[in-house]
């Protein structure tokens, strides 16, 4: 309700409360007179209190609806906006619609031209066919009728294929005429072979007759060679009668037999297990290059962590050392000696024997059970280097300042101080000075109870 209206409505109340009191004032005593106005004043000013009411009503009706209809006027943008993304949403849909029907007609229009195609292909092929098929008739009555005259009118095609039939006639005694060249190169080829084949046959005769000359003259009999699979190392040789250094098989206990280098003295049989002498063999392996071995046993080799361990597990070993370097100097150290498994890292076990004196300090392996180290398998003890990259090779490594008897070959003293730090060659703690490095290294393996 408007404000004016509201205005109205009141004063027409108010005229007829007035108009319902006696206007008479000699008729009604003084006394009702007064209590006449009073109530017209109590009645009007209730009237003013609803009126100032519904005006707080009215106001706060105006302020509920400005609310309302802004809140109308968001939901109509916000119903505005739906719509434009709606109305965005289908052109886009019947854009892509549009796009879907047009690639369905591209490819049903390609699909027609295959098919066209297809069709074309197959007809030449159905005319080459049958083009063949008369050729091939010709072909066959030239062959097999009667000569002709080649002036006849009637055959003029005749000579064509007479010509035709002489260039793949000659072109057949032309392959015909390289293939013979061909057997006869492979014929001289084989002809060598059995040349080189028949003289290495000669060597190996001529070899074993010389191995079994030298094994006649050294006194050792050919039972001993054959029995030499059965010896658990290169000291059981050496206890069976075996006195000549040299390559032998050797099968240890609960193990395969393999390969190993003996080196015979007159306490016992000693297996080699390492030797480097000139740089021959790249020491800078893996792990499973250190695990099976590598290199060669007539010259520089790693005999490989299992077999070192099918040999130190059968009883109580000893190994010695023996090192000489650029000096002239040759130490020489004895351990006794256990390997583990592969289960536990191959780690090594030395305890120095009273007998080596000064010279206990070849190898220092640290803490006792020391795991092997290589650069894909970091067992050493730095915690925050890997030994085996930084020094090379493969090594029973602690703190990577020990020994490592499997770093780099130096070449010359003056070459090794340009190209490589010092700690990546071969080293020991026994090395004194910085020109003093390694020159050859052997490490050997007998049971304790070899002589020494």
């Amino acid at each position: 309700m408007k404000m004016p209206q509201l205005l109205i409505l009141l004063l027409t109340i108010l005229m007829q409360v007035v108009v319902g009191f006696p206007t008479d004032r000699r008729a009604l005593p003084g006394r009702d007179k007064l209590a006449s106005w009073d109530d017209v004043n109590v009645v009007a000013h209730g009237l003013l209190q609803l009126g100032q009411g519904l005006k707080e009503h009215v106001d706060k009706t105006k302020a509920q609806m400005r609310d309302v209809n802004a809140k109308l006027s968001a939901f109509n943008s916000t119903m505005a906006e739906l719509e434009r993304k709606q109305q965005e949403q289908d052109k886009a849909l019947n854009a892509r619609e549009a796009e879907v029907e047009e690639r369905e007609k591209i490819a049903a229009e390609l699909a027609e031209e295959v098919r066209v195609k297809v069709e074309e292909v197959k007809k030449e092929s159905e005319d080459i066919s049958s083009r063949m098929d008369r050729l091939e008739e010709k072909v066959e009555d030239v062959l097999t009728g009667p000569k002709l005259d080649s002036n006849s009118s009637d055959h003029s095609g005749v000579p064509f294929i007479q010509r035709l039939v002489a260039a793949q006639n000659r072109r057949i005694d032309e392959l015909v005429e390289k293939i013979k060249q061909q057997q006869g190169k492979l014929e001289k080829q084989s002809l060598h072979l059995q040349a080189l084949q028949s003289k290495v046959a000669h060597k190996r005769v001529k070899s074993h007759r010389r191995r079994d000359e030298e094994t006649v003259l050294r006194g050792e009999a050919d039972q001993s060679k054959d029995t030499s699979g059965s010896a658990r190392d290169c000291h059981d040789l050496f206890v069976q009668g075996q006195r000549a250094s040299g390559i032998y098989t050797i099968q240890p206990e609960n193990s395969q037999p393999f390969n190993v280098l003996c080196e015979m003295t007159s306490e016992g049989g000693w297996t080699v297990i390492q030797k480097r002498q000139d740089g021959s063999q790249n020491f800078n392996q893996l792990w499973e290059s250190y695990k099976k071995g590598f290199g060669n046993l007539n010259g520089e080799f790693w005999l490989g962590l299992e077999k070192i361990h099918s040999l130190s597990k059968q009883g109580q070993f000893v190994l010695q050392v023996e090192l000489s370097d650029q000096a002239g100097e040759q130490p020489t150290a004895h351990y006794q000696f256990q390997l583990d498994g592969e289960e536990k890292k191959f780690a090594l076990h030395l305890e120095q024997e009273t007998s080596s004196g000064a010279q206990e300090a070849i190898m220092t392996t640290g803490a006792s059970g020391l795991p092997f180290s290589t650069a894909d398998r970091d067992n050493d003890l730095a915690a925050d280097l890997n030994c085996a990259e930084l020094l090379s090779g493969g090594w029973w490594f602690s703190s990577c300042g020990e020994s490592n008897l499997n770093g780099k070959y130096p070449r010359r003293p003056s070459q090794f101080r340009r190209h490589q730090s010092r700690r990546q060659a071969m080293f020991s703690t026994s090395t004194k000075g910085p020109n003093n490095s390694l020159k050859t290294t052997l490490l050997k393996i007998a049971p304790a109870t070899i002589k020494q």
